[in-house]
């Protein structure tokens, strides 16, 4: 589910809870992505229900839908209708839907090479020229993993 709030203030109060978390389980939605404000965060936090905002409000907001089924900006992202969207404790994105399928085989590989680095760096063969070697074998720069 995503909303956007176009107040002149966004976020003056939540636009979502635990009664609209309940109504967003009900159909079928795993989540809430706002530039407004939420509340409730424990009640929908055990529902498991995902709420991705702006800020945190401690009373809602008396709203009205203006539209519906359109694009819309959050955060910078426009987001359409059909997006695949993936957001996860530091923020948001959208995914190309053409490259939807290989996302959990990239993941599972940056993970990996993430791992790898990661022990090196811990370990007592740690050098920069080994820490260079590494970096060099990996896609990219070795922050991004190209896809498609």
């Amino acid at each position: 589910m995503v909303l956007q709030d176009v107040d002149e203030h966004a976020g003056a109060g939540a636009l979502v809870g635990e009664l609209h978390a309940a109504i967003g389980l009900a159909l079928h939605c795993v989540g809430l992505v706002t530039n407004g404000s939420v509340r409730d965060l424990p009640a929908v936090e055990s529902m498991g229900f995902h709420l991705f905002a702006g800020s945190v409000s401690v009373t809602h907001q008396y709203a009205h839908v203006s539209e519906y089924g359109s694009q819309v900006e959050i955060g910078g992202l426009t987001i359409s209708p059909g997006d695949l969207i993936h957001g996860d404790r530091h923020g948001v994105h959208t995914i190309p839907l053409s490259i939807a399928e290989d996302v959990p085989k990239m993941a599972e590989r940056i993970a990996a090479e993430e791992r790898e680095l990661v022990e090196f760096c811990r370990s007592r063969r740690f050098s920069l020229a080994g820490l260079d070697r590494m970096l060099q074998e990996l896609p990219g720069d070795g922050l991004e993993v190209p896809i498609g």
